[in-house]
């Protein structure tokens, strides 16, 4: 055991390196958690309150431990954050010189193969795609590391992507001819030498589960698994457990078919016509449903009367064009893979069609946008096979997020992802929440299920919106409400004269959204599901965090309603059980984006009245940082004409 308190006290390694430094009683508390977990090979759950400083509270132990850690983020952005930020700081305080690697998903990093095959074919969706598709192979050229995030001056979401990266269905492995300078087996290669690799949750289930080389090979010979953001885990494993087959990809296969079928196998026209009856009949099985997108179970397609004979003659096309392509697949390496591809493809659409087998309950369901759609079949329980994984060998996993617990109880996480024996740890902020901090809950609002609610919020927020200049998230439960409030707020902005600007989620990337926000000083954002969290705005250019009612997941959504009637034919509480402490976690993630720092002032308008008016309502207060709380607008008034003074209005409590 290292003398961790020496480490992180005022006057420690952390402190002589790191600007700005504070010793937190917190984060010494949540480090001697994280090395007595890797020290037994023990599980350790761990909420860390937002300015904890967690990352440095697992990554120093960790460092210190002298084995092999996989560490895993809940996205990609986090993941070079981690990778760039905090594991330097982390490695200068110890003056490590541990190995460290980054490794991402295969889509993340150039393919030669497929650039140079598209660049030659010349055949793209938009007219600029030739453009970046020619500065990309001038990246691939030059790059060490061939990792998009890394080409400067080329649009990370530009369309000329797909034809420069690979997917696990189109790598032709140790078959291409460019294997030996593969920019992703060198990512593998590195992090297998690597002492610390950083990954995100969607590689490490996707390698994992799916045994892809990469995380499935790592994490046999690693000690110590630390998943951040671990709040995410059941969800994200249930993708990963499930199957998804969509239009989108038969589309894929049947356009490389016909495309390859031309190239490669132009004396054998059979498989190019195959190809494209399989592209008809992909188009045709998304025309078998209404315009509007759908989702509905399998139990209930039989009122789409379209559905079955499209089915029919899809699965009889795919069945042709694989037996074809089956017949010239020794021609070719890329006939081959899209042989593979087909066979993949018909043993996933077989599975989904098959019934489910009692021990393995899941849901089949099928949900459309305006252009594909797509067949899911998800596990409704993802504990025995994640649980399964925590014993396999001996190892320390330590999970951790700012919201994993529901009042100080870890049950509905544990629930979900089959933790038996763990360790638990709850440390909270170092905020001084009551001072910097103001919960407001509107009194006289429309009940959240009545057309006229999206319209009571919007009224219910101008005058907070007037008192704070701005500089606010209004954040939705839906993008129907969003879409609504919108309208209102531009016109509510407009008989006012106020020039705050009104940046909308889908209007441009999230990140340049986040930019134009930080830029403005003066801005409101509306958000829907991907601005709950991820989201790192300190400071004063965002003192509202409006909420428009509590995020109970929707119950005629097909994967919940399957979880909620499995947990009452066993005898549970489906509410009390799963969907309120669900809730409850969304809910803090949703705050957690206002108080930022030890310096952040703010108010948090929840715009649910069922927060102060059902008896549930108490354990959802309990579970959000311990602010002033009120319904009265005058606090909000006083607390804003305070601002400058540094002061807040006494604590008040939510009137019944």
């Amino acid at each position: 055991m290292f003398d961790l308190k020496q480490l992180f006290s005022s006057d420690g390694a952390c402190a002589a390196v790191l600007p700005g430094w504070r010793a937190r009683s917190q984060q010494l508390a949540m480090a001697e958690a994280v090395e007595r977990a890797i020290a037994d090979n023990s599980v350790l759950l761990a909420e860390a309150g937002t300015g904890t400083g967690k990352t440095l509270a697992y990554l120093i132990p960790a460092l210190l431990s002298g084995g092999k850690v996989v560490i895993s983020t809940g996205t990609k952005a986090l993941q070079d954050q981690l990778f760039h930020r905090d594991l330097p700081a982390a490695r200068r305080a110890l003056k490590s010189p541990v190995k460290v690697a980054l490794l991402k998903g295969r889509a993340n990093y150039v393919c030669h193969h497929h650039l140079q095959r598209n660049l030659a074919d010349g055949r793209f969706a938009h007219r600029d795609d030739p453009v970046w598709l020619t500065r990309i192979a001038r990246f691939a050229a030059t790059s060490s590391s061939g990792d998009r995030a890394e080409a400067e001056g080329i649009p990370e979401d530009a369309t000329a992507w797909q034809y420069a990266v690979s997917s696990r269905d189109t790598c032709l492995g140790s078959e291409c001819s460019h294997f030996k300078n593969c920019f992703v087996m060198a990512a593998r290669k590195a992090a297998l030498d690597a002492e610390v690799v950083v990954v995100n949750h969607h590689l490490f289930f996707a390698d994992l589960w799916l045994k892809d080389e990469g995380v499935a090979e790592l994490l046999p010979a690693c000690n110590t698994v630390i998943l951040d953001e671990a709040h995410q885990l059941a969800e994200t494993a249930a993708q990963f457990f499930g199957e998804t087959l969509s239009t989108a990809q038969l589309l894929d296969l049947a356009g490389d078919t016909k495309r390859l079928a031309a190239v490669k196998a132009g004396d054998f026209p059979a498989l190019r016509r195959a190809a494209e009856d399989m592209i008809k009949a992909a188009r045709d099985l998304r025309l078998a449903f209404p315009q509007n997108p759908v989702k509905t179970t399998f139990a209930e397609l039989s009122r789409y009367d379209k559905w079955p004979a499209a089915l029919k003659i899809l699965s009889a096309g795919l069945d042709e064009m694989t037996k074809l392509l089956e017949s010239q697949a020794e021609r070719d390496a890329d006939l081959k893979n899209c042989f593979e591809r087909a066979q993949t493809v018909q043993a996933t659409l077989a599975s989904w069609q098959r019934d489910d087998a009692p021990e393995h309950p899941r849901v089949r369901w099928l949900e459309t946008t305006l252009s594909s759609l797509l067949l899911h079949a998800t596990p409704l329980s993802v504990g025995a096979m994640f649980g399964a994984r925590l014993t396999e060998r001996a190892q320390a996993w330590i999970l951790t997020s700012a919201t994993l617990a529901v009042g100080g109880d870890f049950t509905h996480l544990k629930t979900r992802l089959g933790i038996n024996e763990c360790e638990t740890l709850c440390v909270d902020s170092p905020f001084d929440y009551p001072r910097q901090g103001v919960l407001y809950v509107p009194q006289g609002l429309s009940a959240p299920n009545t057309p006229e609610f999206t319209e009571s919020v919007v009224k219910a927020a101008l005058p907070v919106l007037e008192v704070s200049h701005g500089r606010a998230f209004i954040l939705f439960t839906s993008l129907r409400a969003l879409d609504k409030a919108r309208g209102l707020l531009e016109e509510a902005f407009k008989s006012r004269g106020w020039d705050y600007p009104l940046l909308v989620q889908g209007d441009a990337p999230k990140n340049e959204l986040l930019a134009r926000f930080q830029k403005a000083g003066n801005a409101v954002l509306l958000g829907s599901q991907s601005f709950w969290e991820g989201v790192d705005m300190p400071g004063d250019v965002l003192s509202v965090v409006i909420i428009d009612k509590l995020p109970f997941q929707p119950p005629d959504d097909p994967v919940v309603a399957a979880r909620i009637a499995l947990a009452e034919k066993s005898g549970g509480k489906p509410f009390m059980d799963y969907q309120l402490p669900h809730a409850a976690i969304s809910l803090k993630q949703g705050a957690g984006r206002l108080i930022r720092s030890e310096t952040d002032r703010g108010v948090l308008m929840i715009c649910d009245t069922r927060l102060a008016d059902k008896p549930y309502g108490r354990l959802l207060l309990n579970a959000l940082p311990a602010m002033t709380r009120t319904r009265k607008l005058e606090v909000v008034e006083r607390f804003f004409a305070a601002e400058k003074l540094g002061c807040v209005a006494a604590p008040a409590v939510i009137e019944p």
